[in-house]
């Protein structure tokens, strides 16, 4: 009897009932059957042996989609940990997940991998691999799994087996008839469709995450189907630690954060302030030409300001603890949005006002875990830049459409062209109504689709205040960055009683969207120096001219020059140390200086400087004032571009 087989596509494939997922790709063709790991029918993952029963949609996977490249290196976890046993036959398993890039599993050893054997392992992982081990999968009754795992002594898998749903089905999979796990799957076919392996470190790693547990030993690797894919991978690797912000953070003395001030709790040196005060001034000007207000809001607040806004009830976790001011309990805000409904309620609200689009740089404090805290990517304290804006449910569509130019216009000017998009609905518990809901919702979505923007659907994802559009930038090495959310919110309006006098006379709520451009300046200010290797754009760049007199006797007409690019608004250093001229040159080199101007005695008999550009190299000699107008040129070029907006 024939069955139909939907595809992604749309189209329809008929074939016999017991069709398995792999029969369905060679029927499609011989590269597809090639390049095939796994399958999805009907939106469940299964392996390609699967035998079909009856009229399904069915995705093949292959190492292109993220659900691929999940069942690849999942597959490689498992080979990572039978060689591990095979080579350490006291060594326990415990869990071997897939993650973002590559995969980890965890071991119960005695003691850390050396670097040595994390090289025999991976031997090991290969030599596993060539023998082209199937992976076959096993349904068995919980008794029999519970007795393969306590013979084996693996009180881990058994710990894991208790924690399944009485309901789901227990499955095992097994290589070579001798060494098998605990797994969902699916897996790929055999240990032969992993091609390329390199295992890249090992770290110590609490069972189940809970420090009051054993301390494990974790190995982290990745694995590709060819070996070019996998020294692009390994060349970036390379190219992100030349690029960590927190190592050119100290090359270019921008930040530190120091355990005497506190984890988590970031110093801003000069060279940094120089570019936030940058990125800051540009924040303002466009918002303010985005007819924007901004506003400014204390960093502490009382507790019952925080009750009203459900924060107690629903973020605690993250707050710090209460401080005890004249009797009264204060906390360190976590957000903003309590205070600018505050303002809002500060006075009596007609329809004729809105909308209000209120903007702040409001600095924040939230309790991340110390192992969680990463430079300037996870901290506890960080200057975000909020805004709310008040608008009638009429004005709804506007401001969302308005909110998304703006964002990406914002983004653009920093020079993100790469976007993903996500549009998060209503979760199980939420406020408000539905129909709310639903008419938000609405609004995101048509939002985006007036940019012509692909998006992906969070269902559940919202918080429970109201749904969301999450946007990541990607940098220049593909990494994605989340930055930009715009969220509506049901909640707070109704907490804090705001209200606006209708046509009618009568007091109606106004809507309420949340929306963050940048996320935090910490963060933003940490993807920018990795995005541009701290080679920042000149009207970015801390020190956009370096001067360096070739001896002492030339220092006056470096200061000279210096003060002329000065007057003209260029942000300038003279380095008159008693140094070598190559030397200089180097420095500024490792600083990332722009541009380099060289004064000696011919530059000062010609009124000329000999100008360097970072990167680029001599460009020859130019006079003060031609030097002042490229420069500038490059500063005003790049804020007459960034100023342009349909919206704004």
């Amino acid at each position: 009897m024939p069955i139909k087989i939907t595809l992604p596509d749309g189209s329809i494939k008929e074939v016999d009932v017991g069709t398995t997922v792999l029969q369905v790709a060679e029927s499609i063709g011989v590269g597809l059957a090639r390049a095939a790991l796994a399958g999805k029918v009907g939106g469940t993952p299964v392996d390609l042996n699967y035998a079909i029963q009856e009229d399904s949609n069915l995705e093949i996977l292959t190492f292109s989609s993220d659900d691929g490249k999940e069942v690849y290196w999942h597959s490689t976890a498992h080979i990572l940990a039978q060689a591990v046993q095979d080579l350490f036959p006291d060594a326990k398993v415990t869990i071997g997940p897939p993650i973002e890039n590559g995969f980890y599993y965890d071991f119960d050893i005695e003691r850390p991998f050396t670097p040595d054997e994390l090289e025999k392992i991976e031997v090991r992982m290969l030599a596993i691999a060539k023998e082209n081990q199937s992976f076959e999968r096993e349904e068995v009754s919980r008794d029999e799994a519970a007795k393969r795992f306590g013979d084996l002594g693996e009180f881990y898998k058994l710990e894991l087996l208790d924690a399944i749903a009485s309901d789901e089905t227990v499955s095992i999979y097994k290589n070579a008839d001798k060494w098998y796990d605990l797994c969902r799957g699916p897996h790929v076919p055999s240990t032969g469709r992993i091609k390329s392996i390199k295992l890249l470190s090992s770290s110590g790693a609490y069972w189940r995450g809970d420090e009051k547990n054993k301390m494990l030993q974790r190995i982290y690797g990745i694995s590709f189907p060819d070996k070019k894919e996998l020294q692009a991978y390994l060349d970036r690797i390379e190219e992100a630690k030349r690029r960590d912000h927190r190592v050119l953070g100290t090359q270019l003395d921008l930040f530190s954060v120091n355990d005497k001030v506190g984890p988590g709790l970031v110093l801003w040196h000069p060279k940094g302030m120089r570019v936030r005060a940058e990125i800051e001034d540009f924040w303002r000007q466009a918002h303010y030409q985005g007819d924007y207000d901004i506003v400014g809001s204390p960093h502490i607040g009382r507790s019952t300001l925080w009750e009203t806004s459900g924060h107690l009830d629903f973020y605690r976790e993250s707050m710090y603890s209460a401080m005890d001011i004249d009797g009264q309990e204060y906390f360190a805000k976590p957000m903003n949005c309590p205070f600018h409904s505050m303002i809002y309620k500060s006075s009596m609200r007609s329809y004729r006002d809105l909308p209000f689009r209120w903007a702040e740089m409001g600095t924040v404090y939230r309790y991340e875990a110390a192992g969680a805290l990463h430079g300037l990517m996870r901290v506890r304290g960080f200057t975000q830049d909020d805004a709310h804006i008040f608008c009638r449910p009429d004005q709804v569509d506007n401001e969302i459409t308005q909110v998304i130019d703006f964002t990406l216009f914002i983004l653009r000017s920093f020079g993100f062209e790469d976007f993903t998009i996500d549009i998060s609905t209503r979760p199980d518990k939420y406020v408000g109504d539905p129909k709310d809901w639903d008419m938000a919702t609405a609004a995101l979505t048509q939002a985006v689709e007036a940019q012509n923007l692909s998006y992906g659907v969070d269902d559940g994802g919202g918080a429970f205040y109201g749904p969301k559009i999450d946007v990541k930038i990607k940098d220049a090495l593909g990494r994605e960055w989340q930055c930009s959310t715009i969220q509506f919110d049901f909640n707070l309006p109704d907490r804090f009683d705001l209200s606006f006098v209708g046509q009618d006379g009568k007091h109606h709520r106004p809507y309420m969207v949340h929306r963050a451009l940048l996320g935090s300046m910490e963060r933003f200010f940490g993807v920018l120096v990795e995005h541009y290797a701290g080679n920042f754009p000149v009207w970015l760049a801390p020190v956009q001219v370096a001067i360096l007199p070739v001896s002492d006797p030339f220092v006056d007409y470096a200061t000279d020059v210096a003060k002329q690019l000065k007057a003209a608004g260029i942000r300038v250093d003279v380095d008159d140390q008693d140094a070598k001229l190559g030397y200089k040159i180097r420095e500024a080199e490792v600083q990332k200086v722009p541009y380099m101007l060289i004064v000696g005695g011919k530059e000062v008999e010609n009124s000329t400087v000999a100008v360097r550009r970072h990167g680029e190299g001599d460009l020859g000699a130019l006079s003060v004032t031609d030097l002042i107008s490229r420069i500038q040129g490059e500063i005003e070029n790049k804020q007459e571009i960034s100023l342009i907006s349909p919206h704004i």
